[in-house]
């Protein structure tokens, strides 16, 4: 696996397919972002092979491994052994399920002061599936989403899998909230509170774990994804 310039300062790669509850299987995205000090940030670790590593090194010193949501720690514990000085920050309700690492912080509303001038961050509260942190980099105008956001090729699953996935919205002409997130968010206030900060960042660029990322327009392109939740 190897590294992708997706816009300035912020690199994106993709690896192998993960499978989850009931058989489905989710392709993985991980996003590395490198800070002012040319320090980096590394969202949503995903597989660590040797090619990557060499890769990531070559951009700078990994010092943040970012768990956003608490369904995103595959791979935590290879990239904490990879990089034993880099901190962990781990989204609400990790720490509990992972007790075999040790985390340096939970995220939340407030930005880390290691970021705190390049990297805005908001929880998007309220969910019972999930709770996911959304991320955006201000030099690159780009939003990250974890599972939030999600488009799946209208083929990637068979049988009955394909069909709970057209139903759950995962297989959409464009990416969107899959169907059981929204059942999921039962503080439609506390959601609404922090989507309405999400569609005030102005930003250009989308990117999601899951999903094709969008390069343009990305603000408009929020504000319709979370349309329903008006």
């Amino acid at each position: 696996m190897t590294l992708e310039e997706f816009a300035e300062d912020i690199w994106i790669t993709d690896g192998p397919e993960i499978v989850a509850a009931a058989g489905f299987h989710y392709p993985t995205r991980a996003a590395v972002i490198r800070l002012a000090d040319q320090s980096l940030f590394v969202w949503s670790p995903i597989e660590l092979d040797q090619a990557l590593r060499d890769a990531v090194n070559e951009l700078g010193e990994v010092k943040y491994l970012i768990a956003p949501n608490n369904l995103h720690h595959s791979f935590l514990a290879e990239w904490r052994h990879a990089y034993p000085l880099a901190k962990l920050y781990a989204a609400p309700g990790l720490v509990s399920k992972r007790e075999d690492l040790k985390f340096d912080g939970i995220l939340g509303d407030t930005p880390n002061m290691e970021w705190v001038d390049q990297i805005d961050q908001v929880v998007a509260d309220g969910n019972v599936l999930t709770n996911e942190v959304v991320f955006y980099h201000r030099k690159s105008r780009t939003v990250l989403f974890t599972d939030l956001l999600q488009q799946m090729p209208k083929d990637w699953y068979r049988g009955w899998r394909r069909i709970v996935a057209m139903l759950d919205l995962m297989t959409e002409d464009q990416p969107t909230v899959p169907r059981k997130f929204r059942l999921a968010f039962k503080d439609r206030k506390a959601a609404r509170q922090a989507i309405d900060k999400i569609e005030s960042w102005p930003s250009e660029k989308v990117l999601m774990a899951h999903g094709t990322p969008v390069h343009s327009n990305g603000q408009q392109f929020i504000k319709d994804a979370f349309n329903w939740l008006r």
